[in-house]
């Protein structure tokens, strides 16, 4: 019984934790034929928080991080359920690299030349589709402007 309450109060805290972020937006991207919709993480917040919590993502869904300006970015794992890959991306949505992550670790995994974007999808979604670093992605115009 009480693990059951203690269960609901830890899921009205994050259901609050996100509601307070704010939604996020949604925008279509696709890599080759592969139809992509991404949560988009522009403002420190979201970006903080990203896929943190979930238990599970659909298939062709992910989240694109927006960064303020072309840099290093790295990404890593705490507090997040999913094992994921990730690409980062310059600013013209070229895949840099792409690494593949684990869940609830605090390893960094990083962009191999300044990035503009990084974008996370269910671990081996790239690998999957044949998709690689030099490829690009369509859609990122749409991505909103990133915000602190």
């Amino acid at each position: 019984m009480h693990k059951t309450i203690i269960g609901a109060i830890a899921g009205l805290l994050l259901s609050a934790a996100a509601f307070a972020q704010g939604a996020m937006p949604v925008i279509e991207l696709s890599a080759g034929l592969h139809r992509i919709e991404a949560e988009v993480a522009a403002t420190d917040a979201h970006r903080q928080f990203g896929l943190m919590q979930r238990r599970a993502m659909p298939a062709q869904h992910g989240m694109l991080f927006v960064f303020e300006q072309d840099g290093g970015h790295c990404m890593w794992m705490r507090n997040t359920l999913l094992p994921l890959s990730v690409a980062f991306l310059d600013a013209g949505g070229t895949i840099i690299n792409i690494e593949d992550m684990q869940p609830q670790t605090e390893t960094t995994h990083c962009a191999r030349q300044p990035a503009r974007y990084a974008l996370e999808m269910n671990a081996g979604w790239f690998a999957q589709r044949g998709i690689k670093p030099g490829m690009k992605l369509n859609g990122i115009a749409k991505a909103p402007r990133p915000q602190p």
